[in-house]
C-alpha cells in the first residue's frame, strides 16, 4: 500500500507565538518550530498500517527551508522518504491555496491512502482532508480514532460528542486522525541517523504546474487584516452582597 502522511510545521504551542507586523502572519522565524502534533498520529497510524499490509510511507510537506528539520524528524520515527513542496511564493497561503498545491503533489505519488492530523494548532480549521478529497475525487473519512485497513476497504470509527460513528470507503482515501487513535513512537539512534541517509524531494510550484498567482498572499481568499496583543488582565469588579 502506497501510503502519504501530510506534516505540517507549527510554531510550538507551548511557546510565545506572534504575527508579523508586515503582513500579519505567523512569525515563523522567530518561533520554536515542531511538527504539528496531530501529525505524529498520522505519521504513527501509517507505520501501523505499513507493518500489517507492507508497503510504503512517504512524507509530504510544504513550507519554507527551515520545515526540513520537521522533514528529518518525521523520517526519523521510520517512514521511508518525503517529498517537500518548496517555493517562495506560497508565503501568506491560505487553506485553499494550500489544498491546491497539496492535491498537485499527491497527484504525483498516486496514493493508495493520504493520512493526515485532524487540525493543525496554528490554524484549526479542520478542513484540509475534506479539501484534499474534493479536488482529488477520493473518499473523506475525517476524524478517525480507529482505523481499519482490509484490501482495499478502510473502516474507521469517526469520534463524535456522542460517541462514534462507523464509516467505511474504498481506497484511494483521505484519511484525518484524532489523538485518540494511537500513541506515536519515539525516534530511536538508529532511526535518527537512518533519516539522515533517506531521499527527500524537492518540488516548486513549477514542478507542479501550478501559477504563482494562485497561492501566497496574492491568491488568498482570506486575509488578517489587523492585529493587536492580547491586553494584560485588569482587576476585576467586586460585587458586594
Amino acid at each position: 500500500m502506497n501510503i502519504v502522511v501530510l506534516v505540517k510545521q507549527v510554531p510550538d504551542s507551548s511557546a510565545e507565538r506572534s504575527l508579523r507586523s508586515d503582513d500579519n502572519t505567523v512569525d515563523r522565524g522567530s518561533a520554536s518550530n515542531v511538527i504539528n502534533e496531530m501529525d505524529e498520529y498520522a505519521i504513527e497510524e501509517a507505520l501501523r498500517v505499513q507493518e500489517a499490509h507492507g508497503g510504503e510511507v512517504t512524507i509530504l510537506t510544504m513550507g519554507p527551508e527551515g520545515a526540513s528539520e520537521s522533514i528529518r524528524k518525521a523520517l526519523s520515527m521510520g517512514p521511508d522518504r518525503a517529498v517537500h513542496v518548496l517555493d517562495d511564493a506560497l508565503h501568506g497561503s491560505c487553506a485553499l491555496a494550500t489544498s491546491k498545491v497539496l492535491a498537485a503533489a499527491l497527484g504525483t505519488l498516486d496514493p493508495d491512502l493520504v493520512l493526515c492530523g485532524a487540525e493543525s494548532t496554528d490554524g484549526r480549521v479542520q478542513v484540509m482532508a475534506h479539501m484534499l478529497a474534493e479536488r482529488l475525487g477520493v473518499a473523506a473519512l475525517t476524524g478517525a480514532r480507529k482505523l481499519t485497513v482490509e484490501g482495499g476497504s478502510l473502516t474507521i470509527e469517526r469520534q463524535t460528542e456522542e460517541g462514534f460513528e462507523v464509516v467505511a470507503a474504498s481506497t484511494p482515501a483521505v484519511v484525518s486522525v484524532w489523538d485518540t487513535i494511537n500513541e506515536p513512537r519515539y525516534p530511536s539512534f538508529k532511526g535518527i541517523m537512518a533519516a539522515k541517509k533517506k531521499p527527500v524531494r524537492t518540488l516548486s510550484l513549477a514542478d507542479l504546474g501550478v501559477a504563482a498567482g494562485e497561492v501566497g498572499a496574492a491568491g488568498a481568499s482570506s486575509v488578517v487584516v489587523e492585529h493587536s496583543k492580547r491586553p494584560p488582565r485588569s482587576g476585576g469588579v467586586k460585587v458586594t452582597d
